[in-house]
């Protein structure tokens, strides 16, 4: 982890790894979030069971959760998965999912979801971990010029 303090361009993401080390029951937890479609659809199959998926970018295939890729690409994108009632480290967490994980800042996060920036990033950047929501390793954004 950066020393360098967060601010709120710091780009943020699900540490997946942070999961996997510190949450037991992870998979569980992702599971329960899943649509009842995919939750059917997955009884029968073992916890971090990999599927192959081809990534539309590079036509490469790469191993991926299938739990996890079902809820990234189709369960985070129902309109019911992330509502304006929705807490806040919830609501990160899902925005997270709902776009692949790409990372983004509290201050893409507070405009995407209609919420303080700042609130935000108190929330995410302090020094317990929120469902793995984390700063990328060694990347912290540069300060405002002020002008």
């Amino acid at each position: 982890m950066s020393l360098l303090k967060p601010n709120a361009r710091t780009p943020f993401h699900i540490d997946f790894e942070w999961w996997k080390q510190n949450e037991r029951d992870w998979q569980v937890f992702l599971r329960s979030l899943l649509c009842a479609e995919h939750q059917e659809a997955f009884a029968e199959i073992e916890e971090g069971e990999l599927i192959d998926w081809i990534d539309p970018e590079t036509a490469e295939v790469k191993p991926v959760d299938g739990v996890q890729h079902a809820l990234m690409s189709h369960c985070a994108q129902l309109p019911e998965f992330l509502n304006e009632r929705t807490a806040v480290v919830e609501a990160i967490f899902r925005t997270f999912l709902a776009n692949g994980n790409v990372p983004m800042s509290a201050e893409e996060l507070g405009k995407r979801l209609g919420r303080s920036s700042d609130v935000i990033l108190k929330t995410i950047a302090g020094p317990r971990v929120y469902r793995g929501l984390r700063p990328i390793q060694n990347q912290t954004a540069p300060a405002p010029v002020v002008e």
